[in-house]
């Protein structure tokens, strides 16, 4: 492969192998990386920023730098990469690795180093950074340090292990060769491997001083590997033998990008009326004949004692894309089971119900459009579902109209309120299972960071994204992940047209759906944790335009305005009724299953 860079002088770092790493991430176009400051990553910095090539950014706070490049790499599909200065600075990257591992999005973590000898002898930003990853990776660079460079002092210590005496300047050179060769093949490894393969990977990279000379004459190095393109399943014969039998057939969709031919594909299989497809927000689908809100259908049938779980239970379940938010749906399938179940993805196969019966990797839509020529089969599961999730709805609705001022009205508004078209980044905990209730606009693309579904790193990771996506982009969050996430507005990439909305609820508020005693000191403290903060002069601070409202009818006037053009993001706070919101919700899900009017 050859590098876009442009053929005009440029500097590079005179340290050999950080110029290797910087020359094969331009081999393997890795365009865009994400460095926070340091002095050990200094010949690391400087090769990136030097390059044309490079798209680089600079964000001081590593936590927030990896959501940031998260957000980036999960719009690009393709590796960003993050830059770091050694010690305690890479243990930062770690929640945003955990999340790129098990929502298989692809990072390159280029971590500098002390030279190995140099390691646990109390010199100061030193940690044992080999493995520091443990299985959170899909694999890692294993980086021998140069031995040409800063040769006195790496014989100066009695620890290093290259060398016993004086050695010759062949010897020298004869190692250094050999040290090399060696990095060239570990990097082409794992670059190849993390174009190929979502998910991250660590590349660790011992230096010794001095850091910051630099050179107009580069290494001559061999050109990069290709990518090797990953083999996917062609043999559809065993579920389609299945899909042809079944007459309660449930395809659930989890986390997934927009793709247009996986919704014709799902569109063509609902004409089936033995076919029922639950999808989440997160999953980019929705169709007149999916159950697009899960809870909506399974929460009031908990209520209900007329054998509607049996009614439900499927024979065949197929699964696609990513993480699944509901839990219902989950203690449902995992109860209720079906005689198969069967992944069909590139995403990693979960045996989240506990009766696995095959992985076929490959696009989802090849397969289904397989299954789609099969001849429909005579049942009632679709139209008998369909109509009792429509019947639950629409005693929702009646609830909605009556009900007070509490996260859910609000989360009615602000649905009915976004433009079409934008991009829209939800937070984990209670912003991700709220928004589930209720539609979207036409074109919204919708993302969360539901790898390890963790509150830290949501503001980050939106304005990552908006880096890359040229929809206007609307993150709504609560106020436990804004507050935790703070370092995410501490840079100089906010778009103009990011939106946030802040849900402030004063704490935890999930904590009061779940059991527990509630209004207790120790409840207060430990698990609502609530602390009375706001975000005004935090707005004010990172010059961000802001509002807080307090009840219905300014929640709706303040919506009128807040995603039209302006100077400056926007933050939109709404104080909500701290006592009130965990029993609006629940009343929500018990009158859908009142028969009453």
């Amino acid at each position: 492969m050859k590098s876009d860079a442009s053929s005009h002088r440029m500097r590079y770092t005179e340290i050999p192998l950080p110029q290797a790493v910087v020359h094969y991430c331009a081999q393997y176009h890795i365009k865009h990386v994400v460095i926070s400051a340091g002095s050990r990553n200094a010949p690391l910095t400087n090769g990136f920023v030097e390059n044309p090539f490079f798209s680089t950014y600079s964000i001081v706070d590593e936590r927030a730098a990896a959501f940031f490049a998260l957000g980036m790499a999960q719009q690009l599909n393709h590796p960003v990469a993050l830059v770091c200065t050694s010690g305690s600075a890479l243990l930062n990257y770690y929640p945003a690795i955990a999340e790129a591992y098990y929502s298989e999005i692809p990072l390159v973590v280029i971590s500098a180093d002390r030279m190995p000898h140099r390691v646990d002898i109390g010199d100061g930003q030193t940690i044992q950074q080999e493995g520091v990853f443990g299985p959170h990776l899909l694999d890692a660079a294993s980086l021998k340090p140069d031995v040409s460079h800063a040769t006195n002092a790496l014989l100066a210590s009695n620890k290093q292990p290259y060398f016993k005496g004086s050695p010759s300047q062949k010897e020298i050179d004869a190692l250094q060769q050999k040290h090399q060769k060696h990095n060239i093949a570990e990097l082409q490894r794992v670059l190849a491997l993390v174009c190929a393969t979502k998910g991250p990977v660590h590349i660790n990279v011992p230096m010794e001083e001095p850091l910051y000379g630099m050179t107009e004459t580069p290494i001559d190095f061999p050109e990069a590997l290709e990518a090797i393109a990953p083999k996917h399943d062609t043999d559809f014969k065993e579920i389609q033998s299945l899909w042809e039998k079944a007459k309660r057939k449930m395809i659930l969709i989890g986390v997934s990008k927009p793709n247009p031919e996986l919704s014709n594909a799902l569109g063509n299989l609902l004409d089936d009326p033995s076919v029922i497809v639950f999808s989440e927000k997160t999953s980019n689908f929705s169709h007149p004949k999916a159950i697009a809100s899960i809870d909506c259908l399974m929460a009031p049938m908990e209520h209900e004692q007329d054998g509607a779980a049996q009614d439900l239970q499927p024979d065949l379940l197929l699964t696609i894309g990513g993480m699944i938010v509901s839990k219902k749906i989950k203690f449902f399938l995992r109860k209720h089971r079906a005689a198969h179940h069967f992944h069909i993805d590139t995403t990693k196969a979960n045996d989240t119900f506990y009766y696995f019966t095959k992985h076929i990797n490959t696009p989802a839509e090849k397969a289904l459009e397989t299954l789609s020529a099969s001849k429909p089969i005579d049942s009632d599961y679709q139209p008998k579902i369909l109509a009792k999730h429509h019947q639950y709805l629409h005693r929702g609705k009646r609830y909605l109209s009556k009900v007070p001022f509490s996260d859910i009205k609000v989360f009615e508004r602000i649905s009915q309120s976004l433009p079409d078209n934008l991009q829209l980044h939800i937070a984990n905990s209670s912003p991700i299972r709220y928004i589930q209730l209720f539609d979207l606009p036409q074109g919204t693309e919708v993302f969360c960071n539901r790898g390890t579904a963790g509150i830290d790193g949501s503001t980050a990771t939106a304005i990552g994204a908006a880096q890359i996506n040229p929809k206007q982009t609307v993150l709504i969050t609560g106020d436990l992940s804004f507050f935790y996430d703070i370092n995410g507005l501490w840079n100089n990439y906010i778009p103009k047209n990011l939106r946030i909305i802040l849900i402030n609820n004063q704490g935890g508020g999930i904590f009061r759906i779940l059991p527990g005693d509630k209004d207790t000191p120790k409840y207060d403290t430990y698990f609502e944790t609530i602390h009375g903060r706001h975000a005004r002069h935090l707005a004010k601070h990172f010059g961000l335009r802001y509002r807080c409202v307090k009840s219905d009818w300014e929640l709706k006037r303040a919506l009128r305005s807040f995603y039209k053009a302006s100077k400056t993001a926007k933050i939109l706070e709404i104080s909500t009724p701290r006592k009130r919101n965990d029993t609006t919700l629940l009343n929500y899900f018990k009158a859908m299953a009142e028969t009453k009017n």
